[in-house]
C-alpha cells in the first residue's frame, strides 16, 4: 500500500549535487524569494558576509554580519562573495534549480552569472544571518533518541527511504 508523499508526517530528503565544502560558504538557501546565505571573508576568519541575489529582480546585496556594505559590489557585476554564493549554490542545489529559482534564462555553456540581470538591491542581513545562527544552534544539540520538539519536521533516521 503506498502513501501518498503529500499525507506523509516526514518530507523526502533532496541530498545536494554535490558535495561541498562548507568553510567558505557555510549556509546557503533558496528561501524568501532570494538565494541567500553566510560567506567567509577572505580576509579576516572573524568576518563574515551575508550575500543574496533576488529572485526575478536579480537584486545583489553583499554586507558584513552587522551590516558594513562589502567593498568589491559596485554596480552590476556579482563581488566575489556572491559569486562563491551561486557557486555553492549549485553544487547543493544544481545549476538547473538555481536557474528556475532566481528565474535566470542562460544560454547553453554559459554561466549563471551571464544571465543575471543584475543592480544592486540592499537588503537587511539580520534575517540571513539569524537564520544561520539558528541551524548552527541545532548542531550544539546533544545526541539523544528522544524528540526534539523544535526539529519535528525533520523525518527520523530512515523514515524518507
Amino acid at each position: 500500500m503506498a502513501v501518498d508523499v503529500e499525507r506523509r508526517s516526514v518530507a523526502p530528503i533532496i541530498p545536494p549535487v554535490k558535495p561541498r565544502k562548507l568553510a567558505k560558504v557555510p549556509f546557503v538557501e533558496l528561501a524568501d524569494g532570494r538565494l541567500q546565505g553566510v560567506v567567509s571573508s577572505g580576509s579576516d576568519v572573524e568576518r563574515v558576509y551575508v550575500s543574496s541575489i533576488g529572485a526575478g529582480s536579480h537584486g545583489l546585496s553583499c554586507s558584513t554580519n552587522n551590516n558594513r556594505p562589502c567593498g568589491g559590489l559596485r554596480g552590476s557585476y556579482p563581488c566575489k562573495h556572491l559569486q562563491a554564493l551561486l557557486d555553492e549554490a549549485v553544487l547543493q542545489y544544481g545549476a538547473d534549480r538555481v536557474a528556475r529559482y532566481l528565474r535566470i534564462d542562460v544560454e547553453e555553456g554559459r554561466s549563471l552569472t551571464a544571465g543575471l540581470r543584475a543592480h544592486h538591491e540592499p537588503s537587511p542581513a539580520a534575517t540571513v544571518f539569524s537564520s544561520f545562527l539558528r541551524h548552527l544552534a541545532y548542531l550544539e544539540l546533544p545526541d539523544t533518541t528522544s524528540p526534539v520538539p523544535e526539529l519535528h519536521w525533520f523525518p527520523s533516521v530512515g523514515a524518507a527511504r
